[in-house]
């Protein structure tokens, strides 16, 4: 993606102060409205809006492990400068924790009083201890007694011995004691094991949950002593790594020295307990925790609703989402016998572009590294991994063009988030089989998603290269919306390879004819593209700006994106998640608009579209408008000129901005859900369009 000469700084008039939306508060803004498709009975079906209920904890808990622990980090060390919103850490803190409260309140009555009786009509209980028959109770008692019991390690606190460490998002139950013969009373924890189901099936699609099967059976395990109260509670901590990086070599062992440090030893940041809890027993929790009563939520049971994930698993097509089955890309199939084609015999002839989950990943991705691998002609693989799946296929493939003898490179990011432990099994795997793996560059995470395969042909080698906004995890592409392209191009790939080369042999390379790549290229690189956009509107040129992303954070992209609406220029801005612009504001912000669509994909595609004065210039890459995207990360955006792929993007950003099209609308900074017509019928449904119209045959027209 070429750049035009930079604005100058001095050019620009001021920004108001206050000008960004804060990212915090924008986050919890964007999982309420997750927690909106959890209440929508007319658009979203039933289990659907189950899972989507648990997706809400899920993300919580992330980001009460990360977010939440850093800012508690930052207050602890006594920093006291406010961020780009403005807000001091410790208003900040206290805002988020306020409107938490408001949400999993919110939550806790979602499922209470709509989603558990709406699964009790079709069938699907989930019921207390109270609610069982005799012979469920009969049945939950022996497999107490011979599955249940002898793996829980009850713990008494007394003083002899102290109170025990409550490890992160377990479950647990708080059990307040008295010795017959004393009077005297104490207080005992009990883990819920996680081997063990979380909500038992009874059968027919009833469920118990299993600390209810514990709490009352508790006799059984404190034998002799009188049960007064139980009650579960859960602890969040702080579980972000950090990690110091002297060189590459020790960053395998610091991380997986890192990796056990998180077991113990991590702050709490958040105490959940169940509503009647005993005020002793609370203050107990709170005070042997040191945990302030602002981070204390007390909720009805049952906690930690991420259990309803099994639940939504429910084999019932009537209460889901209609089946789907990805399609092999037109371009990718054989016509006459629609079986996969040979990949590399297509891409001499043309680009493909990739929409997952809607074109197959199996069949356009997956294919290409495997046939790759199989391939005696291709010589050499080159691959970068941030996250795949426990049984990769992708993995498999490379392991065995390694031992086939062919050259293998493979780029590990063992810092991704939650994926450690996984990640730096996955790189012993593959150097075990002769893979070269490199853990990436020091203080940089490399997020890019690139494949490069180099092939041995009658006309000397050529390269192909893939390109996505995706990780290679062929789970996730069936859930996950993302953008690929797959190419021969010779500039694109010379390009690639140049990564790769700087990725492997420490180069410093930091041009391309084709790429942008962060940390060196990106945020400068679009704000060229930002700055051409504002100068052709005050010339009175055509100017328009259309970017997709999960997150809008970067302070001076933002502001550039300001001045190019007070320049008059259209600025369209798809985010699904975080958004720190405050669109409409008068004399800041009238020309841009923001939207936000979630469903049962995850959008997460990252794609910029800049009008060019008439010839836009289009790209589609890894990094989200971030800093630790564009300061901290490897990444990379490929410029699109196949007309029929601009094309392709074009008319995505006019569905998602077509007022018949279901979405979020951002105002300043309020979201307002625009979902049902004036007759309060459902709008589009942007997925389901896709699902309909994507992969439908195309015209194959050559050109890259």
């Amino acid at each position: 993606m070429s750049a035009a000469p930079k604005l100058e700084t001095e050019d620009a008039p001021e920004l108001p102060s206050g000008r960004y939306f804060d990212r915090e508060l924008s986050w919890l803004a964007f999982n309420n409205r997750v927690l909106d498709l959890a209440k929508d009975a007319k658009r979203v079906p039933l289990l659907e809006r189950t899972k989507f209920l648990a997706i809400f904890s899920s993300n919580l808990d992330e980001y009460f492990m990360v977010r939440v622990a850093g800012l508690k980090r930052r207050i602890a060390a006594g920093v006291a400068l406010p961020g780009a919103s403005g807000i001091l850490p410790r208003d900040l803190h206290e805002q988020i924790l306020a409107r938490i409260h408001e949400l999993v309140a919110d939550q806790a009555r979602v499922f209470a009083e709509d989603v558990r009786p709406a699964l009790a009509a079709e069938g699907i209980q989930i019921l207390s201890w109270a609610e069982l028959t005799e012979s469920e109770r009969r049945e939950m008692t022996t497999l107490f007694e011979e599955r249940i019991y002898p793996i829980l390690t009850p713990l008494a606190v007394d003083p002899s011995h102290p109170f025990p460490y409550i490890s992160g998002l377990s479950i647990n139950l708080g059990v307040l004691l008295r010795n017959p013969n004393t009077g005297h009373r104490q207080f005992a924890r009990v883990k819920l094991p996680t081997i063990i189901a979380r909500f038992i099936k009874l059968g027919d699609s009833r469920y118990v949950p299993l600390e209810d099967v514990i709490g009352h059976h508790l006799g059984m395990i404190f034998s002799g002593m009188e049960v007064l109260q139980w009650a579960t509670f859960r602890v969040t901590r702080n579980e972000d790594l950090e990690v110091e990086e002297d060189d590459a070599e020790n960053l395998l062992h610091a991380l997986e020295k890192e990796l056990l440090r998180r077991k113990v030893g991590r702050p709490p940041v958040r105490l959940e307990v169940e509503e009647g809890v005993d005020e002793r027993m609370l203050e107990l929790l709170a005070a042997e925790l040191e945990i302030d009563d602002r981070e204390v939520f007390v909720l009805p049971g049952p906690l930690d609703l991420t259990g309803l994930f099994a639940v939504a698993g429910v084999d019932r097509d009537d209460l889901s989402y209609p089946p789907f089955l990805p399609k092999t890309h037109p371009e990718l199939a054989e016509v006459e016998t629609a079986q996969p084609a040979d990949l590399f015999k297509t891409l001499r002839r043309r680009d493909v572009l990739l929409q997952h989950p809607y074109d197959s990943f199996a069949t356009s991705v997956q294919r290409f590294i495997e046939q790759a691998a199989a391939d005696p002609a291709v010589l050499a693989l080159k691959q970068t991994l941030y996250r795949t799946s426990g049984d990769s296929p992708i993995i498999d493939a490379l392991i065995e063009a390694a031992e086939a003898g062919k050259q293998v490179l493979v780029i590990v990011e063992i810092k991704a988030r939650f994926d450690e432990q996984a990640n730096i099994g996955w790189a012993r795997k593959l150097e075990r089989a002769g893979c070269h793996v490199v853990y990436g560059i020091v203080g940089l995470k490399t997020h890019c998603k690139l494949s490069l395969v180099i092939r041995d042909e009658p006309d000397g080698l050529r390269r192909y290269a893939h390109i996505g906004t995706g990780n290679y995890n062929p789970k996730t592409a069936r859930q996950y919306e993302d953008m690929g392209l797959l190419t021969a191009n010779p500039i694109v790939t010379d390009d690639v390879a140049r990564v790769f080369n700087h990725l492997s042999g420490m180069t410093q390379e930091t041009h391309y004819r084709r790429l942008l790549v962060a940390p060196e290229g990106i945020r400068d690189g679009l704000l060229d593209l930002i700055h051409t956009e504002t100068r052709n509107a005050l010339a009175g040129r055509p100017a328009g700006i259309r970017i997709k992303v999960n997150s809008m954070v970067d302070e001076r992209i933002i502001d550039a994106l300001y001045l190019a609406s007070r320049a008059g220029v259209p600025v369209d801005l798809w985010v699904r998640g975080i958004c720190g612009i405050r669109p409409g504001v008068p004399g800041l912000s009238e020309n841009i608009r923001v939207r936000s669509i979630l469903g049962r994909f995850l959008e997460h595609s990252r794609l910029f579209w800049f009008d060019n004065a008439g010839s836009p210039m289009v790209g589609l890459g890894s990094a989200d408008m971030m800093h630790r995207n564009l300061d901290r990360r490897v990444e990379v955006l490929v410029s699109i000129t196949n007309p029929r792929h601009v094309a392709k993007i074009e008319s995505l950003f006019d569905l998602a901005f077509d007022p018949d099209t279901a979405s979020w609308w951002l105002d300043d900074t309020t979201w307002s859900r625009h979902v049902l017509d004036d007759e309060g019928e459902p709008k589009r449904d942007l997925q389901d369009y896709l699902i309909a119209h994507v992969g439908q045959p195309r015209r194959h027209q050559e050109g890259r």
